[in-house]
């Protein structure tokens, strides 16, 4: 299986910037389409994007399409999100999974808080 760490998250002002990372440990991460989600608080995980293992695919929710842009590099094991105009109503826990085959994995989370 697949270990995932995320990092980058932290308080930050309306309109700011922050990118967030996802490093993977464990079997071979190029072979995975890896994906972003959130769950702010009393509401269910939701997807933000996603990168297929190639990177040739890219899906963004509608809700941070034009400001946020999902990358990969498979020689670090690492996905990023970048994270611009960020807004209060970005206030989540913001995790990264892990798809290949169906079977998922997920990290831990990292915090984002946009204050207004």
């Amino acid at each position: 299986q697949v270990q995932l760490v995320e990092s980058g998250g932290g308080l930050v002002q309306a309109g700011g910037s922050l990118r967030l990372s996802c490093a993977a440990s464990g079997r071979t991460f190029s072979g995975y389409d890896m994906g972003w989600f959130r769950q702010a608080p009393g509401k269910e995980r939701e997807f933000v994007a996603a990168i297929t293992w190639s990177g040739g695919i890219i899906y963004y929710a509608d809700s941070v399409k034009g400001r946020f842009t999902i990358s990969r590099d498979n020689a670090k094991n690492t996905v990023y999100l970048q994270m611009n105009s960020l807004r209060p109503e970005d206030t989540a826990i913001y995790y990264c999974k892990a798809d290949q085959g169906g079977v998922g994995y997920w990290g831990q989370g990292t915090q984002v808080t946009v204050s207004s």
